[in-house]
């Protein structure tokens, strides 16, 4: 009796607590129910669901049949269930001793569409949204999608873009989710300024950084929009160009971009402090290894007492210590300079510390980020790889040989521990970009008219990181075919095989009275020497000529040519290259020194020699002048075998202008033929720089020039079918050949570049100030090309 009265008083406080306390109002407490006792339920009940198991839904409860629950256990479960993304709804209440859970499933998504968007494609907004097609809807995905497509928009220069998210419901609780795109006006970069620049205009720093301010050109840019990534990018490149110039203090105060919502552009600011410059002051190298001789290592350094200080320098010679210490057998040295500055002299003296450093040996390198280029492409960078000695100096070399590839957007290396304190993780983080390129383009050189092509080119060929490019050109006078491919690391070496097969048919026109085809290949080998700076090129080359008359007034000299003529070449050069860059060299030496041997085979029996070397100085930096010295030469000789006319060297216009092509040295005064020479020489100097009062946006810049050339002595035998009647086979009379000796033509002008965004253009006036008799001049000459 005493227990049925237990049972029935347990009884009637759960009936309370189920039924009269949901009635009651929040704020008064169940009459005779203490908010501290727990409810108990005998079995849980789902309703509502239709995709879902009421297993499933059961599983996320943190409440169970026959355990006693409270306000608490309501809150974690429904928590719980609302985390899954599975439910648009969710509520619990217990009725009788069943705990009921009510649900409403959020919607399946049946199909993701995009309308109005033109400038970013269906694939690419595919790839910013979380929601996918076939999973469920949710608003919190929903609203982070909207904010994933405006950062997309933002990121290639629409700032207006909006988006409006439309759901359009369909049969079984499924929906398609149907994203409206107003892309808006492109957001451009009205005015990038600079504050605190006094060494360098604000036009030769805005040269340095990738932004570009919105001009005329801007619909054929995608750097005239703003994007953090690449305002973070351009502070480095500041920073570097600074520290390469001397500015061992300069600073970047801040880098702003105010956003003008009613004009919809931005003014970028940077605010920077440059300090003073600097020149390198006494260099000292000290060691602590005792076989290693610091006189012999000096030879190695790039920095020069009295020098500009440079950054870049010290880089350089900070590499090529460690790589030379280790090859003495110290796999674990480190080097680590030490800067003293002279402030009252504005110098900075270095001393090179060479010790044994700890040992640490790379336990992992990881490269992520690589979707389509090979591992193996990104670790032959490395000097070194596995079990190495771990080195600074060489990640951060490697660091930069993998920017210079141009294979990936962004390159970022970091290092973690390893497994033990003596082992280190390497982390190679890459975003890659596109490399491939399809080309149109058109342009006209005053030699040959107007010349069209079309190139297809692969910097990273499947990935592989090889070299590919087949080219087909043709103009008013002028067919060519090409196809070029490069393996840069043959053998798995740090060497580069290229092969290479062309056509090219020139007609006869006013610089020429013949027809030549020339068909040919070669096989290359590239070989580093010294780093990137010193390389050794072998090369083969066979090509047929094929010179067809054209006209009766054909020189006797020429006659040698005439037909089929094979040519079978081994060669070598040297190249010796420090330019700060190959697209647009402002500081630097280029020099080369070649060879090369014809007789394996073919017509042609002879050995030529060239050299060409070029200089170039900053010579007005804060305005941007570049100055430019430029000389070269070549001779050649027979070998047991007399020259043909096409052996022989020919005047080109691009180192000595003001004169046509062919235009000076030895000519057939009878018909005005170009003979060619043995010898040429040349000399050039030249001013670049900006056209002031015009946007630099526009790429346009002036230079002035002075050429000094000379082709000459053409050999003996073409010398004697010109002057024999009927010669070699000919049809014309005894003559004479113009201009045989040594006689230096000179001229000077003027030039406008336009680094346009299809490729360079350059047009050059010219006069000759000194000239021979035959000579046959121009006074204005174009060149270039378009690229899109």
């Amino acid at each position: 009796m005493q227990r049925m009265h237990k049972l029935t008083k347990t009884l009637l406080v759960s009936a309370l607590m189920g039924g009269v306390a949901p009635l009651l109002p929040a704020s008064l407490p169940a009459i005779g129910v203490s908010q501290a006792e727990a409810a108990v339920a005998s079995r849980i009940a789902v309703q509502g669901n239709t995709r879902i198991e009421a297993a499933t839904v059961e599983g996320y409860l943190t409440i169970r049949p026959g355990r006693p629950y409270g306000p608490a256990d309501v809150d974690e479960s429904l928590k719980t269930l609302f985390a899954t993304g599975l439910f648009e709804d969710v509520k619990i209440s217990q009725q009788g001793g069943t705990l009921v859970v009510s649900v409403v499933e959020n919607p399946m998504v049946n199909k993701i569409s995009f309308e109005g968007n033109k400038r970013l494609n269906d694939k690419t907004l595919e790839g910013v949204v979380r929601t996918q097609e076939r999973s469920m809807l949710t608003r919190a995905k929903v609203q982070s999608d909207v904010q994933n497509i405006l950062e997309a928009y933002r990121r290639s220069g629409r700032y207006r873009a909006s988006v409006e998210p439309k759901i359009i419901s369909r049969s079984n609780n499924r929906v398609d989710l149907v994203f409206e795109v107003n892309e808006g006006d492109r957001t451009g970069i009205e005015r990038i300024t600079f504050i605190g620049n006094t060494n360098f205009s604000d036009g030769r720093l805005r040269d340095v950084i990738r932004t570009r301010q919105s001009g005329l050109l801007s619909f054929l840019r995608t750097t005239d929009n703003f994007d953090p990534d690449r305002l973070d990018a351009d502070q480095e490149m500041l920073r570097q160009f600074y520290y390469r110039h001397g500015y061992a203090d300069f600073r970047i105060v801040s880098a702003v971009a105010d956003l003008d919502r009613e004009e919809n552009v931005f003014y970028v600011t940077f605010t920077v402090e440059e300090g003073d410059q600097y020149d390198f002051g006494e260099i000292g190298l000290e060691t602590s290894l005792a076989d290693v001789d610091p006189e012999e290592l000096r030879r190695k350094l790039r920095t020069q007492q009295g020098d500009t200080y440079s950054s870049l320098d010290v880089e350089k010679s900070l590499e090529a210590l460690t790589l030379d210490v280790s090859r003495q057998g110290y796999a674990f040295a480190q080097i680590r300079p030490r800067a003293e500055r002279d402030y009252e002299n504005h110098t900075i003296s270095l001393t090179y510390y060479i010790e044994e450093g700890p040992r640490v040996y790379v336990e992992r390198i990881n490269v992520r980020g690589n979707d389509r280029t090979r591992e193996y492409v990104v670790r032959r960078e490395f000097d070194l790889a596995e079990g190495d000695a771990f080195n600074r100096v060489l990640v951060d070399k490697a660091e930069r040989r993998l920017k210079d590839l141009q294979f990936f957007k962004n390159v970022r290396i970091t290092t973690e521990r390893g497994s033990a304190p003596d082992k280190i993780v390497i982390n190679v983080d890459v975003e890659e970009q596109p490399t491939g390129e399809v080309g149109f383009g058109v342009g006209y050189s005053t030699s040959d008219g107007v010349i069209g092509d079309v190139t297809i080119q692969e910097k990273n060929f499947l990935g592989r990181g090889q070299f590919v490019r087949a080219r087909l050109a043709g103009g008013t006078s002028t067919q060519s075919y090409e196809f070029a491919f490069t393996e840069p690391y043959f053998l798995g070496r740090r060497m580069a095989l290229s092969l290479d097969v062309y056509r090219r048919a020139y007609d006869k026109n006013d610089y020429r009275n013949y027809d030549l085809t020339t068909t040919g290949g070669s096989i290359g080998l590239g070989l580093p020497l010294r780093d990137d700076e010193l390389r050794l090129n072998l090369i083969y080359r066979i090509f047929d000529q094929d010179l067809k008359q054209d006209t009766t007034a054909l020189s006797n000299g020429l006659q040698s040519s005439l037909g089929h003529n094979l040519t079978s070449a081994i060669g070598y050069s040297l190249v010796y290259d420090t330019r700060d860059s190959r697209v647009d060299p402002r500081d630097g030496f280029y020099a080369t020194f070649g060879q090369e041997f014809a007789g394996l085979g073919g017509n042609s029996r002879y050995i030529s020699t060239t050299v060409d070397a070029r200089a170039y100085k900053e010579i007005l930096p804060e305005w941007g002048v570049v100055g430019i010295l430029r000389g070269g030469g070549g001779y050649i000789a027979g070998i047991g075998r007399d020259l043909r006319a096409s052996d022989q060297f020919q005047h080109n216009d691009n180192w000595l202008r003001g004169f046509e092509p062919q235009g000076i040295g030895p000519r057939d005064a009878t018909t005005g033929d170009a003979l060619g020479g043995r010898w040429y020489v040349h000399a050039n100097a030249e001013a670049e720089f900006p056209i002031f009062g015009l946007p630099r946006e526009l790429g346009l810049s002036g230079a002035v020039f002075t050429d000094f050339g000379a082709v000459w002595d053409t050999d003996p035998a073409i010398l004697a079918c010109v002057q024999t009647a009927n010669g070699c086979g000919g049809a014309q009379p005894a003559g004479s050949v113009q201009s045989n000796d040594f006689k230096p033509r000179v001229a000077a002008g003027f030039g406008i570049k336009w680094a346009s965004p299809f490729g360079p253009l350059r047009a050059d006036f010219a006069w000759p100030i000194i000239k021979q008799t035959g000579d046959r001049t121009q006074f204005f000459r174009i060149g270039g090309g378009t690229r899109f």
